[in-house]
Formats: C-alpha cells, sequence, structure tokens
C-alpha cells in the first residue's frame, strides 16, 4: 500500500507514515534499517506493508527487489 511520511527521527530511525485514509501508521528503526534507505523526509512517499498498525517494511517505488525505477 501507499504512504507517505508523517514524522521521522533522524537519531532514533522511528516515526509515522499517513495512509491515503488519513491512518497514521508508526515504524521503528528496524524497519526503516531494513528498507536499505539512508534518510526519510516528510512528505516522502513509499510503499509499505503493515502488520495492524506498525509497518513491517518499506520502500520507494521503483527502488527495490525486481523493480524498475519509473
Amino acid at each position: 500500500m501507499q504512504a507517505t511520511v508523517h514524522r521521522f527521527d533522524d537519531e532514533t530511525h522511528a516515526g509515522s507514515v499517513l495512509l491515503d485514509d488519513g491512518t497514521e501508521v508508526h515504524f521503528d528503526a528496524d524497519a526503516f534499517e531494513g528498507s536499505g534507505l539512508r534518510l526519510l523526509r516528510v512528505g516522502q512517499r513509499l510503499t509499505i506493508e503493515a502488520d495492524g498498525h506498525e509497518v513491517r517494511s518499506m520502500r520507494i517505488v521503483g527502488i527495490g527487489h525486481d523493480e524498475a525505477i519509473r
């Protein structure tokens, strides 16, 4: 699913995203560090996989296993 970065702490690597319906979903450092991304900025669009109300993985569309950048 798609989400927008809502908060991101550069020190802890935790934060939250907003789903398109406005629901806030939190992520911890493990989800961020497993993404391979170096940083996030507020407003950035991501593709996420969530388990309930917590992000399990995130990536930028076009960057990831078997994906071409569009």
